[in-house]
């Protein structure tokens, strides 16, 4: 079989990191085991998986967004990508536009990029309304209601379901920092209510009004960030009377800034993107 050469970027969202290729110039024949195989930190470029940058299937859209979590699977939205997808496609000459359609599985997010002498400083996604019912995401007779609890080897949680488009089950605690996130983050994605599995958030309301929070995301484990983390968890803070609904979302890898709106009902993201390196690698 004759090898493809494929040229890569990896950048990053507040330390969320991806593979990113522009499949209008390669093609990527199995995404799966490329994000599988590519997403390793010792045998592999390293990274929480690969995104693929295309044409979308809508006319209504500009560009598509595919997302392979590392272990394969495929992701219906990630925030830190798609914001990583506005600086690509501006700064990459793709696009001139500063208002960017991307079209992901989980609907048409619209990219508003923030310019600053000819560069991409910031972004704002809007990442639409959230969703609280959703029975192929979540179970709420196995966790005790939306609002419910969820027991985890030695510990019970009460948490908020929210779907940001991927189901999230955010948890405020006591003491974030010394939590341990592997263990109890790896059995609620797989609890029993939650059919799909489910990204898990633990989060912590500081004295300043910030919100710090740390994420085990389905599909990838810890993560430094999480865009619909943050902006579940900025949802779940105010509907559970924490917050108001502008949050400052403090992660592992950075801060992001949330507005749930009351006029429109959406969730607007906003936060930085960085490119990492370029690269050119045998598929």
């Amino acid at each position: 079989m004759t090898q493809q050469k494929v040229r890569f970027t990896k950048m990053h969202g507040a330390g969320n990191d991806y593979i990113y290729v522009n499949t209008l110039l390669y093609n990527i024949p199995d995404p799966s085991a490329i994000s599988l195989k590519w997403s390793a930190y010792h045998t592999g470029i390293g990274s929480d998986g690969l995104v693929l940058i295309g044409k979308p299937v809508s006319a209504e859209a500009d560009f598509s967004m595919r997302i392979f979590n590392a272990d394969g699977s495929e992701a219906m939205m990630c925030g830190n990508a798609s914001r990583c997808i506005g600086k690509y496609l501006y700064e990459r000459k793709l696009t001139d536009k500063t208002v960017i359609r991307l079209e992901t599985l989980s609907g048409i997010k619209v990219i508003n990029l923030h310019i600053v002498n000819g560069k991409v400083n910031s972004v704002t996604v809007d990442m639409l309304a959230p969703g609280f019912e959703d029975a192929s995401q979540f179970a709420p007779e196995k966790c005790d209601g939306k609002v419910g609890t969820v027991q985890a080897a030695d510990r019970t949680f009460s948490g908020t379901y929210v779907s940001m488009g991927n189901p999230h089950f955010v948890i405020f605690v006591d003491d974030v920092e010394h939590l341990d996130i592997a263990k109890y983050g790896s059995i609620l994605e797989c609890h029993e209510a939650f059919p799909s599995r489910c990204n898990i958030e633990f989060a912590e309301m500081r004295e300043n009004g910030d919100i710090r929070m740390r994420v085990w995301e389905r599909g990838s484990g810890i993560t430094l960030a999480c865009g619909t983390g943050a902006c579940a968890t900025a949802v779940a803070a105010a509907m559970t009377g924490r917050s108001g609904r502008e949050s400052s979302i403090v992660m592992d890898g950075g801060r992001l800034s949330i507005k749930w709106l009351d006029t429109d009902g959406h969730v607007y993201m906003t936060g930085g993107a960085t490119f990492v390196f370029d690269g050119e690698i045998e598929i």
